[in-house]
């Protein structure tokens, strides 16, 4: 199952909001509408970004166009920190001079070759944590790069699926990934279909993991990977790294090429997403703090080059701990 497609000049995707409860599908005819799926996390998750603007750019030219570039513009700053979505605007418009079914061929091809890329990088990544685990490897991942952060197979859990596989996968520990429990909600519900054996823990509870020897890697994917190596990921990312090197187990980044950002030289010029205060403020609907409190709602966090051991694209692997840059 894809996490998007196209079907009758409609996007239709999973709406992410309803998993675990429901496998609900949403139909989007608009610019306007696919701003609001992605902003309300309806569709999530880097590379599945990526696959979005590419469609989107394909409604766009379909589309009134004295819209076009307003629409555009909106799609493209919908969730600022993630550069896959900007890409894959950038991807489908450049055939724009070919007519709307050269876009839409253009963004069909993006879904296509997502597949592949991340059934790439993932048997790149699990032949690295072979090479550094010995025996069945126990996993630690962060927020969700399945299947459904991108168009199929995912990126993390792209890696995990290879291991699996393999035969080498012993267990996965799921972050549950505050405060919309991305983790919890999504990566849990993609390895119980997967028939993978995990175990939730508060995010936390996700250093002591490390600290107790229970798993031996961490692997996580990426929003923005920047010309130094840093790494902008799901908040929470950063301290499970800094647990990692203290505990001396590998942290790998799991990504595409289009992930890497090389016009941005080091992690502290990325523009980092401040959410609405409310998704930490309340809980399944009900207010958890007093009346005037207020919250900061960090989406991402940074994650310095130094602290990651590998990142696996579907080309290369790069060790930006060695002092390897990919960019």
């Amino acid at each position: 199952m894809r996490s998007l497609d196209w079907r009758d000049g409609h996007i239709v995707a999973i709406d992410q909001t309803r998993l675990p409860g429901g496998l609900v599908e949403i139909v989007i005819g608009s610019v306007e509408e696919l701003v609001i799926a992605i902003q309300r996390l309806a569709i999530r998750g880097a590379p599945a970004l990526g696959a979005a603007g590419a469609l989107g750019a394909a409604l766009a030219v379909r589309a009134d166009p004295a819209r076009r570039d307003q629409d555009l513009a909106a799609l493209r700053s919908a969730r600022p920190t993630a550069v896959n979505l900007a890409w894959g605007v950038d991807r489908a418009l450049a055939r724009v001079d070919d007519g709307p079914d050269a876009v839409l061929a253009e963004a069909l091809t993006v879904l296509a070759e997502d597949v592949d890329r991340n059934r790439a990088l993932g048997r790149r990544g699990a032949d690295w944590l072979g090479e550094q685990v010995d025996g069945p490897v126990s996993v630690q991942t962060h927020c969700n790069a399945g299947s459904l952060a991108c168009v199929e197979w995912g990126t993390a859990l792209g890696v995990v699926r290879s291991l699996h596989d393999r035969g080498r996968l012993r267990h996965v520990y799921v972050d549950e990934t505050r405060p919309l429990l991305q983790g919890v909600r999504l990566t849990a519900w993609e390895l119980a279909h997967l028939g993978v054996q995990h175990t939730v823990v508060a995010d936390s509870a996700g250093p002591s993991v490390l600290a107790r020897g229970l798993a031996d890697a961490v692997v996580v994917g990426a929003d923005r990977i920047v010309a130094n190596g840093d790494v902008v990921n799901k908040i929470g990312t950063y301290p499970l790294a800094l647990a990692a090197a203290r505990a001396g187990v590998p942290f790998l980044v799991a990504a595409p090429e289009s992930t890497i950002d090389a016009a941005i030289p080091s992690g502290d010029l990325v523009e980092i997403e401040v959410r609405d205060g409310s998704e930490l403020l309340n809980f399944c609907g009900t207010r958890t703090a007093p009346s005037g409190t207020q919250a900061l709602n960090l989406a991402f966090d940074v994650t310095p080059a130094d602290l990651v051991s590998a990142i696996v694209t579907e080309d290369r692997l790069i060790r930006p701990a060695r002092g390897e840059r990919p960019a």
